[in-house]
């Protein structure tokens, strides 16, 4: 356990880390509480799209978190710093409503935009969308996707993500989606610069074996893997990432980064 004395700062996944849907993962509170008050810094990141930070953190907390929305970086709040620094973006918001608040400020239009974004809109996928988006990037207009997860899990089981969605647009566009979220190396580096840490001295916990472990190592910080949410052991075998440590469930790590200090 050596390589994890000289961690001072944990990412959080959310989903399938510290809870499913809206139950809480066993343990989950406790272990964010002994390390929230512990000399380890903490950020809950993820690339959740449905909800607003607002409501990101309402919903954390109304589950018996203590979280405050300064430690929360979501993937969609990525996608807004990114907008924030091009000159008038045009838009057009492929997103959930409660995430649209936050990106209120950018001039929007179905058929004018300059950067289309994409994040989760469960139902509401059609193949008139999909056809609306084909033709805007043949006409040039860029594709920033919050995600590109394959799938999710949820308190009906998998479902597929958005993740399908882009990489057809881009097959049939010929078009690059720019990744927002995890596993780019630019949104882990957005957490680390806001700790002021370096990629070594950072952990990051999920049970996406692609975006949060993959991600995380690519971007030179460790990788702890729970056997929660997502997690599935024939597609960890098959995925040809390894992570640094698999654990049962987030109620395992105070143990694992406290008693090694």
């Amino acid at each position: 356990m050596k390589q994890f004395s000289s961690i001072q700062g944990v990412l959080f996944d959310l989903d399938g880390v510290l809870y499913t849907g809206s139950t809480v993962i066993e343990g989950a509170i406790e272990a964010v509480n002994r390390i929230r008050g512990s000399h380890i810094k903490c950020r809950f990141v993820t690339n959740t799209s449905t909800l607003s930070l607002a409501s990101l953190q309402h919903k954390i907390n109304a589950l018996g978190f203590q979280i405050p929305a300064n430690e929360i970086i979501s993937a969609p709040q990525a996608a807004l710093r990114y907008l924030q620094k091009q000159p008038n973006p045009v838009c057009r918001l492929l997103l959930a409503d409660d995430v649209k608040q936050d990106f209120s400020a950018f001039t929007q239009s179905d058929t004018e935009a300059e950067y289309i974004v994409v994040g989760d809109m469960g139902e509401k996928w059609s193949y008139q969308i999909l056809n609306e988006v084909f033709n805007s990037l043949v006409n040039g207009a860029k594709l920033i996707a919050i995600h590109k997860n394959k799938f999710w899990q949820t308190e009906q089981g998998l479902k597929l993500d958005i993740g399908g969605f882009i990489h057809g647009l881009e097959y049939a566009s010929g078009a690059q989606a720019m990744i927002i979220g995890k596993p780019s190396s630019d949104f882990f580096q957005i957490a680390l610069n806001d700790m002021h840490l370096k990629a070594a001295e950072v952990a990051m916990i999920g049970d996406d074996i692609d975006s949060d472990i993959g991600g995380a190592q690519q971007a030179g910080l460790q990788g702890i893997l729970v056997r929660t949410g997502k997690y599935r052991q024939h597609y960890v075998e098959a995925s040809g990432i390894k992570p640094d440590i698999i654990i049962n469930s987030i109620r395992e790590l105070p143990e694992l980064l406290l008693n090694h200090h």
